[in-house]
């Protein structure tokens, strides 16, 4: 299975015949985006935010891909001329062949901006966690705070790979970050995001490997475009 890093909260995993994106926000992305999107079978959101739903739209409609997405957020794109989609919601499981996608709870907020500049609602907020027919568990926490419930995640998920925001402002900063990471779950690998997109939010992974102490070196800091192999 493979990993890249697109930037942002945007991820490429390769397992199986299947390449799911999470969160195609690629503004951040400073390679090719047709060889980020190319072959793409599916699109998983955390929230409706739009540096996460980002390209979702135009990449759907290129490619057919299927979008997973909260019931809110699901059907909006839908509305936007997405053809295929799999409705969700906390604690649900959807399918898709070489790896499941269960929907957990996230702490913040999930909407957009209409054409006359109202706030649309767009469903809760959520983390994912990918489980692989290849026999390893991913948890994209989305953008979150830590919350004590992430024990329960933890307990019922074991995931191996964290990815997990570490920018600050609107999600945790890196020592709140590796905090859950240390208190709450026993990661075999670690990918931050969320960082060094914008000016207000952290631009380096230095204080949050920092503050992993010994478990700093489960860390992997990836380039946008990046890849590793797990």
């Amino acid at each position: 299975m493979k990993i890249t890093w697109l930037g942002h909260s945007a991820f490429r995993i390769d397992t199986g015949s299947s390449a799911l994106l999470i969160d195609p926000f690629l503004a951040a992305f400073g390679g090719d985006k047709k060889d980020a999107t190319e072959g793409v079978t599916h699109i998983a959101l955390t929230h409706g935010h739009d540096d996460h739903v980002g390209d979702t739209v135009e990449i759907a409609k290129s490619n057919g891909a299927t979008v997973i997405a909260v019931f809110e957020l699901a059907a909006f794109l839908q509305s936007k001329g997405v053809e295929k989609a799999e409705y969700a919601n906390t604690g649900g499981k959807i399918s898709a062949g070489d790896f499941d996608v269960t929907f957990v709870r996230a702490d913040h907020s999930s909407s957009t901006s209409g054409a006359n500049g109202e706030t649309i609602y767009l469903g809760n907020p959520c983390g994912l966690v990918i489980t692989t027919k290849e026999g390893k568990t991913i948890y994209h926490m989305g953008d979150t705070d830590i919350f004590s419930d992430m024990a329960l995640i933890a307990e019922i998920h074991r995931p191996d790979i964290g990815i997990v925001p570490i920018g600050d402002r609107f999600t945790m900063g890196p020592k709140v970050a590796a905090l859950a990471c240390k208190k709450f779950f026993d990661f075999s690998t670690i990918l931050p995001c969320h960082y060094k997109t914008f000016p207000p939010l952290v631009q380096s992974a230095e204080g949050f490997v920092s503050a992993l102490g010994e478990q700093g070196g489960k860390v992997k800091v990836l380039a946008s475009g990046e890849s590793i192999d797990v």
